[in-house]
């Protein structure tokens, strides 16, 4: 996490329009299908997690030297922080698991967790978060451990987050803007930095402060840092200049974010005209979707046994076992409380997800509350409009779950699997049922075929189904089915 304070960063630098990018440098968020001369390179994965750790901030090693007359005093620490939530519903261990999950989560986004306390309330106070006995308890606990940081479970309104600080004396951030934080360190392409960007100004808007007088301060003469004669008078206070620079930026980022938007339609509908089945993977974060994907499908890209490591949706061109093609796509992960704000701005992206034949939901088996990850994960599957789509729900790290565990999942899920990314156990029967949940096509054929017309034969095992085929001196006979295009053309060669 970085150590500037989101809420209080300059804005006049961080919002001065940039020229476009230049068009040849444009990718979607989506990788492209690879031609089929084009090899994936399987050390993709690899080489973006060692670039991922090249510089990583390691809590205790410390530059600090005593003569700092010599050198600059250094000093390279990991951000500490205290880990605060207000238990409403649910069990304890519901509230330990969150808590946890939390501090994962803090520990992704780059800082140490040294203390974390929860509460009992029936709703979170409207002033603080937590109660005034608690919050002079937090106070003590940060000055007793030194910590830079306060996160709280749940995302704040302004006036907790401003009251918190004035308390406790350091830094306070909600569950929010953590995960703004952890997407903005790992989002690559354009597109996605562009949506962690929109998420975050519209986090941000609601939540501008003043500092003193700082933001309040109106054009004027030569102390106010105005023009000096002719430029006294009432004008925008700094914080209204802010929020408008911001709406003008927003406004741009979702310019730009319809134009790739149109680039990844015009992707997927060449696919719905050549009728290839689209499989979306979806879960919830660090459940192995792109474990999984390398394994089904040899995409190579990158693996870390880390929250929200995959950021950039893949998509991959693969076939099943009798030779028909498909595709398959990583997304990005769920997570509880996911902010509304990533959603929105994600659901360009997530349409995928909604568009797709067969939706693949990946649960960790191994996680202590996999039925609370299923539910997260398919209201926010919900949200896109993606609820109806068929649903294989693939249960991972068998080799690391309780058997016990896996088996009152499958009592629950009757329609899944279990499989062990890692190992590979279980991923053939998890190959075979994806394979049998694609659409068929639908409409029969039986046509007599010259044979100076082979590429309707390489069309028919790519994207149809053949049940038999015969070679005559005439042509070549097949009966079978396909889609309504491709038996349009086998119509006139259709056998009486």
């Amino acid at each position: 996490m970085t150590n500037a304070d989101a809420r209080a960063f300059s804005l006049d630098a961080e919002l001065e329009e940039t020229d476009d990018w230049p068009e040849d440098d444009f990718v979607s968020g989506y990788a492209d299908e690879p031609d089929p001369e084009e090899r994936v390179d399987p050390t993709q994965g690899a080489m973006e997690l060692a670039e991922r750790h090249q510089l990583r901030r390691v809590a205790g090693l410390r530059t600090e030297l005593e003569d700092i007359t010599e050198v600059e005093y250094r000093q390279l620490r990991l951000e500490r922080v205290v880990l605060v939530g207000v238990w409403t519903e649910g069990t304890v261990q519901d509230a330990e698991n969150s808590m946890a999950e939390l501090a994962l989560l803090a520990e992704t986004a780059g800082s140490e967790v040294l203390e974390a306390i929860y509460q009992r309330r029936q709703t979170p106070d409207p002033a603080t978060f937590i109660g005034r006995g608690k919050v002079e308890g937090l106070a003590e606990i940060v000055a007793a451990t030194g910590a830079d940081t306060v996160i709280c479970d749940g995302e704040l309104a302004p006036s907790q987050l401003r009251n918190l600080e004035d308390r406790v004396k350091v830094k306070v951030v909600d569950r929010t803007a953590l995960i703004l934080d952890i997407f903005a360190q790992h989002a690559k392409s354009r597109e996605g930095q562009a949506q962690v960007e929109l998420a975050q100004l519209q986090y941000m808007k609601q939540r501008l402060r003043g500092w003193g007088g700082n933001l309040s301060r109106q054009a004027g003469g030569r102390v106010s840092g105005g023009e000096g004669i002719g430029g006294r008078g009432p004008g925008e206070t700094k914080i209204e200049t802010d929020r408008r620079r911001i709406n003008d930026r927003i406004a741009k980022l979702r310019r730009e974010l319809k134009h790739m938007k149109g680039t990844r339609d015009t992707k997927r509908a060449d696919r719905k005209r050549h009728a290839i089945p689209s499989v979306a993977i979806a879960g919830y974060t660090n459940a192995g979707k792109s474990s999984l994907l390398n394994r089904l499908t040899d995409a190579g890209v990158l693996v870390e046994d880390s929250l929200f490591a995959t950021l950039d949706p893949t998509t991959r061109r693969t076939t099943t076992s009798d030779g028909r093609v498909y595709t398959m796509s990583d997304t990005v992960g769920f997570v509880r409380h996911l902010p509304h704000q990533l959603i929105e701005a994600f659901r360009s992206t997530l349409e995928e997800v909604a568009d797709a034949d067969l939706i693949v939901h990946v649960v960790d088996g191994s996680h202590p509350d996999p039925e609370g990850q299923l539910s997260a994960v398919r209201a926010v599957l919900a949200d896109v409009d993606a609820a109806d789509v068929p649903e294989l729900v693939v249960i991972n790290k068998a080799d690391a779950a309780d058997p016990l565990v896996l088996t009152r999942l499958r009592q629950h899920e009757h329609h899944s699997v279990v499989v062990s990314a890692k190992t590979g156990e279980g991923i053939a029967e998890a190959l075979r049922v994806i394979e049998s949940e694609l659409p068929r096509p639908g409409v029969e054929f039986h046509a007599l075929l010259p044979y100076d017309r082979g590429d309707l034969i390489n069309q028919l095992h790519q994207h149809g189904e053949i049940d038999s085929i015969d070679h005559t001196g005439d042509g070549t006979v097949v009966r079978g089915r396909a889609n309504a295009d491709l038996a349009g053309e086998l119509e006139q060669y259709a056998v009486g």
